[in-house]
């Protein structure tokens, strides 16, 4: 579905992309894992057209990044590491801005976000403001903000970041349960454990090159994927 071919990023003297292939299959969870500096950021923008290759190709569904800049931001969802929301909106306002944006129809609008909060157990709480909300709350409504669209491809970038153990898990689950809908899904994440429990496969990025891309349980061979993980990011 998502295909790079010897993608770079040149950024004055530094590569911070060199030279990544790889693809990532349809309805799969994808986790793109690296320490800071590593080039996952650099390569998740210009997956989602925030930036542009210095050099190599980009292709979603066959078709380039060059020229075909409507079609793709169509089919994808961001949902970014930082919450970003207006938090003088309610949830509910939040949700229809955003479909708004999307050029949803009225009707269309209403009925995607009825089920969206139903589907994330938010329904209780559409007229509460953002920032009432307590942190998973926000991460969940930040999930279906990005789905408005029902987008095919959705980014999660660093989707439980300061979550307690036991909030992480639930988003586990609703992550696994858009997987179930046929979703594909690239994931960023900093917990090694998450990766483990969510990713079909598994590419390993350090130094802006791409030293491992293998299914989660063939990395976990023999060894946890932290392991793994120290071992090719020294």
């Amino acid at each position: 579905m998502i295909e790079l071919i010897d993608v770079e990023k040149i950024f004055g003297t530094v590569r911070a992309v060199d030279k990544v292939s790889f693809k990532i299959k349809r309805g799969e969870i994808f986790g793109l894992l690296g320490k800071n500096g590593a080039g996952k950021t650099t390569t998740i923008k210009m997956l989602t057209l925030q930036l542009k290759p210095t050099a190599g190709e980009i292709f979603f569904e066959g078709r380039s990044i060059d020229g075909n800049e409507i079609f793709i931001k169509s089919l994808l969802g961001v949902v970014p590491q930082h919450l970003n929301f207006d938090q003088d909106l309610t949830v509910e306002e939040n949700l229809e801005l955003h479909g708004r944006l999307h050029h949803l129809k009225k009707s269309a609008r209403l009925e995607r976000i009825d089920e969206l909060l139903k589907f994330v157990e938010l329904a209780e709480v559409r007229k509460s403001f953002v920032r009432e909300l307590s942190g998973g709350m926000k991460r969940r409504l930040l999930i279906i903000r990005a789905l408005i669209h029902r987008p095919q491809i959705l980014f999660l970038d660093e989707p439980t970041v300061a979550l307690d153990p036991q909030v992480r898990r639930k988003i586990w689950e609703l992550i696994k349960s858009l997987k179930a809908q046929g979703i594909t899904i690239l994931l960023t994440t900093h917990y090694i454990e998450e990766a483990e429990s969510l990713c079909d496969r598994v590419a390993i990025l350090n130094r802006g090159k791409l030293v491992a891309l293998d299914a989660t349980k063939n990395l976990c061979a023999g060894k946890s994927l932290e392991e793994k993980f120290i071992e090719l990011t020294k």
